[in-house]
């Protein structure tokens, strides 16, 4: 019979990291002003590999594009009225949520 090595943590245990990771990160939504008068919100502090899916997340609830740069999710449109309840969704910590 043979034996079968684990290597890499069970996925629960996966799981609950990132979990901790997410409710331990301070985040801070922005809005700020480009060319032609448009409005961005940027949503910084949040890791990029976690950022990725909730880019996804947020576009698709918020029925508007963003992309990934710099660091920061930025959103086309003003949507800082909107954005808290969606991140505390997702797993956030609303006491680390910063609104300006």
């Amino acid at each position: 019979m043979k034996k079968k090595l684990i290597s890499g943590f069970p996925s629960d245990i996966k799981e609950s990291i990132e979990l901790i990771e997410r409710e331990a990160q301070k985040i801070v939504v922005t809005t700020e002003k480009r060319s032609y008068g448009k409005t961005v919100t940027l949503i910084s502090g949040i890791e990029e590999e976690v950022a990725k899916g909730v880019l996804k997340n947020l576009k698709k609830k918020l029925g508007c594009g963003g992309t990934y740069k710099n660091g920061a999710i930025e959103l086309q449109g003003d949507h800082r009225d909107k954005i808290k309840k969606i991140l505390v969704e997702e797993g956030f910590k609303e006491e680390n949520i910063e609104v300006e």
